[in-house]
């Protein structure tokens, strides 16, 4: 590629990217605005009058303490099923080649096709009848951990597959098992991989929506999502307080991402050299 051809990539990326943040600054500003501000034409880029006194109030008249608790606890639960169950598929898929581990491979990756809301009436009809509708933020765990899974196995997949074979050979040959081989070879070497996937897993799951509205009907276990949700309705003009929620919520997502993203986007790479 010469130089004049990445400097329009670099430009189209740099638009595109502004293109796609607007709504993000848009939140921030609005919520910032009166409300005869929000409806003012032309609207303005920046608030004349910021009230920085509307994320205090909404925090508190919202109850987002206890929101933003239940999407932490569903998001950790969700993390740590995702974790604990895909590191090993994916390991299996990565060492192993038959058409077996083709076919399971394919299931796999048709799970991440099926959107949440086809599932959910399956599910709640399941976990109605098992019981687990008495554990709702456990029932959403699982549903959702469910459907993170594909996601997390395809990509821990491709970086078990750049750990090489070589080096857990010689470990059996040194006398360690193959649980030995995983735990003491593979695993340190792919943790950047899995960490990069389990920060992902986490940030979809904290913004899960579907699932949550759908199992959980008590607000005391209702996850951030779901509470910003009872801003909406017919007679909704509180914009303000809507955009002030909303940048409560996001923000601690965006500076992890922020802080991670080096990290992430290494460690998404890493399966493409092997």
């Amino acid at each position: 590629m010469t130089r004049r051809a990445a400097n329009w990539s670099l430009l189209l990326a740099l638009i595109l990217a502004a293109f796609y943040l607007f709504p993000l600054y848009w939140m921030y500003v609005t919520s910032l605005k009166s409300n005869s501000e929000i409806y003012a034409n032309p609207p303005t880029f920046w608030p004349l009058h910021p009230d920085f006194t509307i994320y205090p109030d909404v925090w508190i008249r919202k109850s987002m303490p206890v929101f933003m608790k239940n999407s932490l606890i569903i998001a950790s639960g969700v993390t740590a099923v995702t974790v604990l169950l895909g590191t090993g598929c994916a390991y299996v898929l990565a060492r192993y080649r038959s058409v077996w581990i083709d076919i399971g491979l394919f299931f796999v990756l048709m799970l991440q096709v099926l959107p949440a809301s086809v599932m959910i009436t399956p599910l709640f009809v399941g976990f109605n009848q098992i019981g687990l509708l008495n554990f709702p933020r456990l029932a959403v765990v699982l549903a959702t951990a469910a459907k993170s899974m594909p996601f997390f196995v395809v990509l821990v997949r491709a970086t078990f597959m750049s750990v090489p074979r070589e080096l857990e050979e010689s470990a059996l040959v040194d006398g360690n098992s193959r649980v030995g081989a995983f735990f003491f070879i593979v695993l340190p070497l792919a943790r950047n991989g899995i960490l990069v996937c389990a920060i992902l897993t986490f940030m979809q799951a904290f913004g899960e929506y579907i699932y949550s509205k759908s199992i959980i009907q008590d607000p005391l276990f209702q996850p951030a999502s779901v509470g910003l949700s009872a801003f909406l309705g017919p007679n909704s003009s509180d914009w303000s307080s809507i955009m002030a929620y909303s940048a409560i919520y996001v923000t601690p997502i965006l500076a992890i991402f922020v802080i991670l993203q080096r990290r992430i986007v290494s460690g998404l790479t890493s399966g493409a050299l092997k």
